[in-house]
């Protein structure tokens, strides 16, 4: 065992604090007594079907010899290897591994049960059989308060490699857009309205407008649909039914939106003195006027969606051309019989993939050999992790006469599976399907046009 690795048994499970949780993680804050390894910090835990807890021993890896290490979880070894060398570091937040032991995530585990969603109950659950986790910057606990976005998509693509049958469609809509709409015909809450170029844009007007339709779906929503999260001293707000079927002009301070209310709006009356109402409207138009300098003065967004257009040159449609050109037999099963790229592998694409931008560019072409082909799905799983990642924009605590600052993180950057391949290029076919015949959105790519 090497002294640089804390365990997390120096700590009692009470002292941590659920936060979230999304479809491979669930996380938590610390919050208990100060502690030099712990302060600041959130616990990344993996999950595991809910099967794999009724009997642990056939779905856990066997403990074979003490002196066996577990190696640190893949998202840590990824972002040192890649993630590092293409966004700054001061945009990334700490990730370290943590010993973790069965008796301890099971006691976690049993304790964070009543607090987790339905839904995530019924499908998954602490994998109590791991031994090392995720020790990270905690970005939306303490004082102040947090807000999580998860961009997606912030290209539209090059017609270069686009059928005939779908050129006109994919240039003019972009896929978030696009797939919200096959969404919502099958029933799902989304983020209808909200389209990521907006974001991305770095007009102001355009910036405001997809803050303001986030939050408006958030609250529409009341929290389901999870392009926005809002954090206020560590804890997740949802809005609740109350909130949702009152009008825009309800009053936030008998709302369970009151916490941001108290952040958002300066205090101004004598103390023990009720705050102000609010309307919903007021507290929209306060949320983005709090976040919009961030964002128009942030290079992170430029950086994802830069890396997002170069990584995905080709679009899926490109890509699956090249693999059946190579792979005739198997043309329909884009990456059928490829293994996933170790470190060493991530680490020469990475080596190749600045070297092409140092020079002309990503231009998109794509020479069909096999180590085109092996560069390009790289390329294509990268940029997976860039279009599902989210950011974290963390605001200090607003008092009267100051104005709120703060910073902006990249989350979530785990590696894809290459198996996921074959997936993304059905669902890309049905999420185009969907959307023949219906009047299309014009989708704004700035930096395409620029």
């Amino acid at each position: 065992m090497t002294t640089e690795t804390p365990h997390i048994v120096d700590t009692s499970p009470h002292e941590w604090k659920y936060i979230s949780e999304g479809g491979s993680t669930i996380v938590f804050s610390y919050s208990g007594p100060a502690h030099p390894q712990f302060d600041g910090t959130a616990l990344r835990l993996r999950k595991g079907p809910v099967p794999a807890h009724e009997d642990p021993d056939k779905y856990s890896q066997p403990q074979l010899e003490s002196e066996v290490e577990e190696p640190d979880d893949p998202t840590i070894v990824f972002q040192r290897t890649v993630i590092e060398r293409l966004v700054p570091k001061e945009h990334l937040p700490r990730l370290d591994a943590v010993r973790v032991e069965r008796t301890w995530l099971q006691e976690l585990a049993d304790l964070t049960e009543p607090h987790r969603p339905l839904d995530r109950r019924a499908k998954d659950r602490i994998d109590t059989g791991r031994r090392k986790a995720v020790l990270a910057t905690d970005l939306v606990g303490g004082q102040g308060w947090a807000v999580e976005i998860k961009p997606k998509w912030g290209f539209l693509p090059s017609p270069k490699h686009l059928s005939s049958e779908t050129r006109e469609i994919k240039t003019r809509t972009c896929r978030f857009c696009m797939h919200a709409h096959l969404k919502s015909t099958q029933g799902e809450d989304v983020s209808l309205g909200y389209c990521p170029l907006d974001l991305f844009s770095g007009d102001a007007g355009r910036v405001a407008r997809a803050l303001h339709t986030l939050w408006d779906v958030w609250i529409g929503s009341g929290g389901a649909v999870n392009n926005l999260r809002v954090f206020v001293g560590g804890k997740m707000l949802k809005p609740t039914a109350e909130v949702r079927a009152f009008s825009t002009l309800a009053c936030m301070h008998v709302m369970s939106l009151a916490p941001l209310a108290e952040q958002l709006f300066p205090a101004a009356s004598p103390e023990n003195t009720p705050p102000p109402a609010h309307t919903l409207n007021e507290a929209r138009d306060a949320f983005t006027a709090a976040l919009l300098p961030l964002l128009l003065h942030t290079p992170v967004l430029r950086t994802l969606a830069t890396l997002q257009r170069t990584l995905d040159a080709l679009d899926v449609e490109g890509l699956a051309a090249l693999w059946a050109g190579l792979r005739p037999d198997d043309a329909h099963k884009l990456g059928k019989g490829e293994t996933d790229p170790d470190m060493d592998a991530w680490t020469r694409f990475v080596d190749e993939y600045l070297v092409r931008q140092a020079g002309d560019g990503e231009s998109g072409d794509a020479v069909p050999t096999e180590d085109e082909l092996r560069y390009r799905l790289a390329a294509y799983l990268l940029s997976a992790s860039f279009k599902d990642c989210s950011i974290i924009l963390r605001m200090r605590p607003r008092s009267e006469g100051t104005e709120p600052a703060g910073t902006v993180t990249v989350i979530d950057l785990d590696v894809k599976s290459i198996g996921r391949l074959s997936k993304w290029e059905k669902l890309d076919r049905e999420i185009v399907d969907a959307y023949r015949g219906i009047a299309p959105r014009d989708c704004v790519d700035s930096s395409a046009i620029s």
